[in-house]
């Protein structure tokens, strides 16, 4: 039936115009582009010369210096659409894809490769670069085209309460269970893991519902916000390898959109 439906030519015209029109109403200005591309452009690259000066020089371990820097790039882009705007996350969602496939063209032994690549995922360490970007960037534009503002709930669960679960399992975690993995590498997490992602998790629903100006807390809002903080940390823990940050940004901004 669901497929019947997708086939239904106005079904699919619609969903192509939708989607051909958030790019048009997104797509950065040329004056943009000259005077925030190249601050973008340059954060980016910091960020990830950071996590890798941090797992080079310091010895930190990857389950460490990839989160670090995820936390840095959701965060930047949850500030920059409060105070920019999304055209602005746009800009400056592409320019950390420059960074990235440059780190992946440098390839292993590489400071910026080795900052993001598991050793864990070996011999699959490019796709688990290349999967979790091409979802969340999936996970972003969806967000934002069907739910708008309340993509933010996306950011911040994504941005904070994901990225916990992968540093508190490396460091504390001792009771492990399997998840599902397309590409046939073995990835377990850890129950004290899933424990830090739902804290966190209400956290960032918290601050999420301050920072935007579409959503706003009400007499039910200290039910549904444990709730969906539950939802989060069973999203993150049930989701293939890989493609938690698509399913942590859709399903909780879907649901933060319908509640609050």
């Amino acid at each position: 039936m669901f497929c019947s439906i997708l086939k239904d030519d106005h079904i699919m015209l619609l969903i192509a115009d939708r989607l051909l029109s958030f790019f048009v109403e997104n797509f950065p200005s040329l004056e943009m582009m000259i005077i925030y591309g190249p601050l973008g452009l340059g954060w980016a690259y910091l960020c990830l010369f950071f996590a890798g000066y941090l797992k080079q020089k310091k010895a930190l371990k990857t389950g460490y210096t990839r989160k670090i820097f995820h936390i840095l790039i959701f965060m930047s882009v949850v500030l920059l659409q409060i105070v920019r705007g999304t055209a602005h996350v746009c800009l400056f969602g592409g320019l950390t894809t420059v960074v990235i496939f440059y780190a992946v063209f440098r390839g292993e032994g590489h400071l910026l490769y080795e900052a993001i690549a598991r050793e864990t995922d070996a011999p699959q360490r490019t796709n688990f670069i290349i999967i979790p970007y091409f979802a969340t960037l999936f996970g972003g534009i969806t967000s934002n085209i069907l739910f708008g503002q309340a993509a933010i709930i996306g950011y911040l669960v994504t941005g904070l309460g994901d990225a916990v679960g992968e540093p508190v399992g490396t460091r504390f975690g001792k009771h492990t269970y399997r998840v599902l993995s397309f590409r046939g590498v073995p990835c377990v997490r850890s129950y004290e893991g899933s424990l830090a992602v739902l804290l966190v998790s209400i956290i960032a629903i918290s601050l999420g519902i301050v920072g935007s100006q579409a959503l706003v807390f009400t007499s039910t809002s200290i039910i549904t916000i444990p709730v969906l903080g539950g939802l989060c940390m069973l999203i993150e823990a049930f989701s293939p390898h890989g493609w938690d940050n698509a399913t942590m940004q859709i399903l909780p901004s879907g649901v933060a959109c319908l509640f609050m």
